[in-house]
């Protein structure tokens, strides 16, 4: 039976190689840091996730101020 760090260590060098192998070899492909594009990636992930929310943020703005601009026009003529 094997030790428990054996399998930890054995776990860590196939994600290595397997998950961080594809940002290595894209990076020699394309002759980009390796680093960049795991940047890169990260980015992406927390763009993708919270852009629905940032979407909404920015219509529920754009109608409140279009409620405000029509509420403040419609009082000049009120006069």
């Amino acid at each position: 039976m094997k030790k428990p760090s054996n399998n930890i260590e054995h776990l860590r060098a196939l994600v290595e190689t397997r998950v961080f192998g594809v940002c290595t070899h894209l990076g020699e492909r394309l002759g980009i840091p390796t680093k960049h594009i795991r940047l890169f990636f990260v980015y992406a992930t927390f763009i993708a996730t919270f852009s629905p929310i940032i979407i909404y943020m920015i219509l529920a703005f754009w109608m409140n101020m279009k409620a405000y601009l029509e509420e403040r026009s419609s009082r000049i003529w009120d006069w």
